[in-house]
């Protein structure tokens, strides 16, 4: 009932007039809370003016019309809230030159409509009974609860006013930097743009925390996560193409890192002001919502289970047949990825095979059972022997999409090495060939990610991964180019800044999918393909050893020792859900035994 009065809608239009004040365009029938600070500081009058307007006197109803002392009580309260607006609202107006004139006019909208809810609230109290009085007073409480929410969004702008400042302290450093011409002002850009970017950075934390929408709440957060992150490589890309103009590269790192920023600032100003955030671009898919392959099983195993009642031959055997095929698609794209092993692949296609049987069968029974009320023992039957083939199917899906995990995130920063070592040398010709690989190992962790969110349900993770994903896939061409940079001018020492900027933000990137990836794997499902592809591994060790084959004995080595690390990360990462404990300090030990003693000894030997 509280909301009724005060959750409208709201628009705020051009917050900075041509002088470059703060200047807001109301339309009073149109208020929108969105920050949690207003919404708090509203609830206690919003709960005594519903209690008021709701109060009704059961002595007055049973003996005879007259004065409500629980109402009387009720509008002192009200008064003494409305008061109390006033006050503050005439604080902030004084301290903030900006917005004194707006202020003062809702302060003085709150203290006519508080003098008219007075009032009727108090005929109401002496006639608590008369339906015309309730109704004026009904009337007056939707003023007052929208002038003071008016008053609290006002006031509430005083922050957004301060962030969009500093985010116009931001833009206009940003301006300076792209312009610069030479080391030194270049240098005293970087400077500038560093001390705003800190003050809007933490101006927008602030308001991070009063925001009440999550979506919202999370775009700012990446905004100011991109402000942070790309601070280094705007510097070191800055330099080098200031330094090195000549180079495409350059130029297209300095671009890279200049509209990353300026899109965070974007998405800022955009929260600030309450308008629709900027597109992200490039076509992507929104990274909200589950995997497609998981949701669309959940939805065949919700869909075939009905009553015999329900099942039409013309209607539901196609609707069932259709998507049972399209979840058949997408398992066969994935038993044809190149990673995908010969065995798990052989057992994707039998179980597509066993699920479509069950299915027919299903319908079969279905068909029996039509027009029936109840279902037969037959139909049960079917029914329990659809869902265990479902779930035989999901189960060699995850391990197939754990298996591309186990192989594809293993010594994720053996690429980077190669790529950035040949630049160091000044080896152009290197730097093209291995930037092949490097491609090619970004597109496969993109891949693979895109896979696991495919089979997972875990929304919150799954966007995590795409998130991650996105990264990876924008960052990649940037790394080829700060390589070209140094490999052009491997004596240049801010190529080489830039190349360790860039080649620093990849490994972050990857660590982030990795983690991310990792959080929604299943760990029982994880450290089971483990355990098979360090078997594996171990028996390509013994035919290497037996063949006399060093270079592949060295090889599968390392594999297994990589996966051992891989393993001895996931499980400290999962005990970190854990609280301390018996179970969790044996688990430890045993990693660290894995880890310490029985990979590195073995390797010794």
């Amino acid at each position: 009932m509280e909301r009724n009065f005060v959750e409208e809608m709201a628009a705020l239009t051009d917050p900075y007039g041509a002088t470059g004040q703060l200047t807001l365009k109301w339309d009073p029938k149109n208020l929108e809370i969105r920050t949690t600070s207003v919404e708090r500081t509203l609830e206690p009058l919003v709960l005594q003016v519903t209690t008021l307007v709701n109060s009704k006197d059961k002595t007055a109803k049973k003996k005879r019309p007259g004065k409500s002392k629980r109402a009387s009580a009720l509008v002192a309260t009200v008064e003494r809230a409305t008061e109390i607006f006033i006050e503050r609202g005439q604080t902030i107006a004084y301290e903030n030159p900006e917005i004194t004139q707006e202020m003062l006019a809702a302060v003085e909208e709150v203290r006519k409509a508080g003098a008219a809810m007075s009032l009727a609230a108090r005929e109401f109290s002496e006639e608590p009974c008369a339906s015309a009085v309730r109704g004026a007073m009904v009337r007056a409480a939707r003023a007052l609860l929208s002038a003071v929410t008016r008053l609290l969004i006002l006031a509430d702008m005083v922050d957004v006013h301060l962030l969009l400042a500093k985010l116009r302290a931001v833009e206009t450093d940003l301006d300076k930097l792209k312009s610069a011409s030479s080391q030194s002002e270049l240098v005293e850009s970087a400077r500038q743009l560093g001390r705003s970017a800190s003050e809007l950075a933490a101006q927008a934390a602030k308001r991070q925390r009063e925001l009440k929408e999550p979506r919202v709440k999370d775009e700012l957060a990446a905004a100011r996560a991109v402000l942070k992150k790309h601070s280094t490589m705007l510097l070191t890309a800055s330099k080098v193409y200031v330094r090195h103009p000549e180079l495409a590269a350059a130029k297209a790192n300095r671009d890279f890192v200049l509209r990353a920023v300026c899109a965070a600032v974007d998405t800022i100003s955009a929260v600030a002001q309450g308008t629709d955030l900027p597109p992200k671009g490039n076509n992507r898919p929104p990274i909200e919502g589950p995997g497609e392959l998981a949701q669309a099983l959940d939805d065949f195993d919700e869909r075939m289970v009905m009553e015999p009642l329900a099942y039409s031959e013309l209607r539901t055997r196609p609707s069932l047949e259709e998507r049972l095929e399209s979840i058949i698609s997408g398992a066969a794209l994935m038993a044809d990825s190149s990673c995908t092993r010969d065995e798990r692949r052989e057992r994707i296609v039998a179980e597509c095979n066993a699920v479509r049987q069950a299915l027919q069968e299903l319908l079969h029974e279905y068909m029996t059972n039509a027009g029936k009320a109840e279902q037969s023992e037959g139909l049960e039957r079917a029914i329990e022997h659809m869902c265990r083939k479902t779930r035989d199917l999901r189960r060699q899906l995850r391990k197939a999409v754990v298996d591309h995990v186990s192989d594809s995130f293993l010594e994720t920063n053996v690429p980077l090495l190669v790529l950035m070592e040949a630049a160091r040398n000044g080896n152009e010709k290197e730097v093209e060939e291995y930037a092949v690989v490097f491609t090619e190992h970004a597109n496969k962790l993109v891949e693979v990610a895109n896979l696991v969110c495919s089979m997972s349900n875990n929304e919150d993770g799954v966007k995590m991964v795409r998130h991650a994903a996105a990264q990876i896939e924008a960052l990649c061409p940037q790394v080829i180019n700060a390589a070209l940079v140094l490999a052009a001018r491997c004596r240049s020492r801010v190529a080489q800044e830039n190349g360790a900027a860039f080649a620093a933000a990849w490994d972050r990137a990857v660590r982030l999918l990795t983690l991310a990836v990792d959080d929604v794997t299943t760990i029982d499902d994880f450290l089971a393909v483990s355990e098979n592809h360090i078997l594996e591994d171990v028996n390509k060790c013994v035919v290497a050893l037996q063949e006399g084959d060093p270079d592949s004995l060295e090889r599968t080595a390392g594999a297994i020792r990589g996966r051992a690390a891989r393993v001895c990360s996931v499980v400290t990462q999962e005990m970190d859900n854990y609280e301390p404990c018996i179970y969790t300090k044996r688990v430890l030990e045993a990693v660290t035994v894995l880890r310490d003693q029985e990979v590195s000894e073995k390797t010794l030997n």
